[in-house]
Formats: structure tokens, C-alpha cells, sequence
């Protein structure tokens, strides 16, 4: 287990933030408007901005040839399939709870960590993953019946969430010689393109200009999301292990949850307060400062 240094706070609190409130600003921005169209717009207006990101830092753009096929391998896992499935399920569901049903991401990583690459995780790491699963259930609590005539959409949004799961995983190992700001970007750009030949062939039919509060969704997410929640987000996917990473933005779907009440009139139940109390208590348990081997190693040797 490890702790977040001040560098990685500094990232995680923003990138919580955005992300969070972004729930209902999707869901504002896709309910008179085609979804995939919408993620489409959002990605081509945030890659410039990541560009110029990576030309004020100097961080080069090149990534050598032969590591095309893992870039692409962690595109799709990534971005691909979770941009296309999340925003089209956001579309039919509530925005807190496809907030929640994209954040079982948590709990896909981290026993697709135990069941695929052997990772060893403590028993309070399993704690954490045990609780955010309840906070979960009970934020589904009183979604079943109305989201039963969904299903399909509930399963879109499981399956974006395993799918990013494991491109966390994959991303953790990758062995690509160069910045994630690089990854990030060249990420984005990819699926900018494949989001564009989806809505080419699945929505121009659909095809308006947006409305003053979708322009200004997708500005929110072009500038905010593409410009920096992902960029950051990669990194503490990179630098963290999995389960530390993927758990320490638990907060997400929580404040997805409370913010879709306060915006777009979501009822709230005693159970989303419940797992309010349980999100934290996941984080806690996967962040919280372990007792060094030194200094466990001394308390042995005094005790003796």
C-alpha cells in the first residue's frame, strides 16, 4: 500500500472535483442531443488544449513506432470503449447513478489484479474493495426498479467499467519509453477519431447544432476533462498501484450523486448517505498511512 505524496494531492482533489461535477453536466449536455456526437465535439476541442499543454510543459509528442500496437491496445481499454458505452448509457440513466455504475471500476481492477497479473493485496486493501462494493449497492438501492426496463444500459455502463479496469491495469505495466502527458494525449487524439466514425455511422442522421447548455457541456469537458482530468488521472494511474489509484477517486460517484440532486432534482435516499460514509471508509483503508518495515522492525526488536 502506498500514500499519496502533496504532487499527487494536488491532482487527485482537482481531478475529483471535475470529474465529479461533470456527471450532471454530461447529462445536461446529451438529453436533447445525440451522445456519441456530443463525446465526439468534447474530445476534438480538448485535444488542442492537451496539446498546448505538452508544448508549455516541453514534453515531446513522439512516441516510437514500435510501440504503436501497445498505445493502441491501451487506447481501447482506456478510452475507447468506456467514452463510447458510458456516454451512451448516461443518455438513458440517471447521471448519479451512471456515475455509480462507472465507478465499480474500483472493484473490476482490483480483482482483475488478484485473478490476471497475481496481485498480492492486503487485507484492508480487500476491506476498502468490500466496502466500496456495498456503497454501490446501496446507491442502486432504490435505482432496480426504475432502471429494470433498462438492463441493457446497466450492463453498457458495467461493461465500460471492467473494460477501463483493465486498460488501469495494462496502463500500470506499460513499458512505453515516454511522459504520460504523451500517452494521454495520443490516447485522446485516437479516440477522437474512432468517436468520430461513430457518430458518422450510428447518429448523423441526428446531427444539430447544440444548444447554448450543451456548448457549454462541452466546453466543460473539452477544457476540464480532455485538457486535464485524464491527463492526471494517468498519471496517478501510472504512479500509483492499481488498487491505491483506482480507489482513491471513490469520492467521484458520490459527488456525481449529491451534484445530480442539486442541479437536475435527483431524490435522494438514506442509503446514498450510507454510502457516503462507506466511500470514505474504502479510501481510508487503501491510503491511510502502514507502518514502515524499519520502524515495524525496531517495535520487534524493542518488544524483544
Amino acid at each position: 500500500m502506498e500514500t499519496l505524496t502533496r504532487k499527487q494531492w494536488a491532482l487527485l482533489v482537482p481531478l475529483t472535483l471535475a470529474w465529479g461535477l461533470n456527471w450532471p453536466v454530461m447529462k445536461l449536455g446529451v438529453t436533447d442531443y445525440p451522445p456519441i456526437t456530443f463525446r465526439t465535439l468534447s474530445l476534438w476541442l480538448g485535444v488542442p488544449v492537451l496539446g498546448l499543454v505538452l508544448v508549455a510543459m516541453k514534453v515531446p509528442f513522439r512516441i516510437p513506432r514500435r510501440h504503436w500496437p501497445e498505445l493502441l491496445v491501451l487506447g481501447a481499454t482506456n478510452m475507447f470503449i468506456w467514452h463510447a458505452c458510458i456516454i451512451v448509457a448516461l443518455k438513458e440513466l440517471s447521471s448519479g447513478r451512471a456515475a455509480i455504475l462507472g465507478y465499480t471500476m474500483p472493484i473490476f481492477s482490483a480483482l482483475l489484479g488478484a485473478w490476471l497479473f497475481g496481485t498480492r493485496l492486503a487485507a484492508r486493501a480487500w476491506l476498502g474493495v468490500g466496502a466500496a462494493a456495498l456503497g454501490v449497492a446501496l446507491l442502486l438501492w432504490h435505482e432496480i426498479v426504475g432502471m429494470a426496463g433498462k438492463p441493457g444500459y446497466m450492463a453498457l455502463a458495467l461493461f465500460a467499467a471492467a473494460t477501463w479496469a483493465l486498460g488501469t491495469q495494462l496502463l500500470r505495466r506499460t513499458r512505453i519509453p515516454v511522459p504520460t502527458l504523451t500517452i494521454s494525449f495520443w490516447m485522446t487524439a485516437l479516440t477522437a477519431v474512432v468517436m468520430t466514425v461513430l457518430a458518422v455511422l450510428l447518429e448523423r442522421p441526428q446531427w444539430k447544432a447544440p444548444s447554448a447548455p450543451t456548448w457549454a457541456a462541452i466546453l466543460y469537458n473539452a477544457v476540464l476533462i480532455f485538457g486535464f482530468a485524464h491527463a492526471a488521472w494517468f498519471a496517478l494511474a501510472r504512479e500509483l498501484p492499481p488498487i491505491a489509484s483506482t480507489l482513491s477517486v471513490m469520492l467521484i460517484p458520490v459527488l456525481g450523486v449529491f451534484s445530480g440532486a442539486l442541479w437536475l432534482g435527483e431524490v435522494l435516499h438514506w442509503q446514498d448517505w450510507a454510502a457516503v460514509a462507506l466511500m470514505v471508509a474504502a479510501i481510508a483503508a487503501v491510503l491511510s498511512p502502514a507502518a514502515s518495515r524499519p520502524a515495524a522492525a525496531a517495535q520487534r526488536r524493542a518488544r524483544s
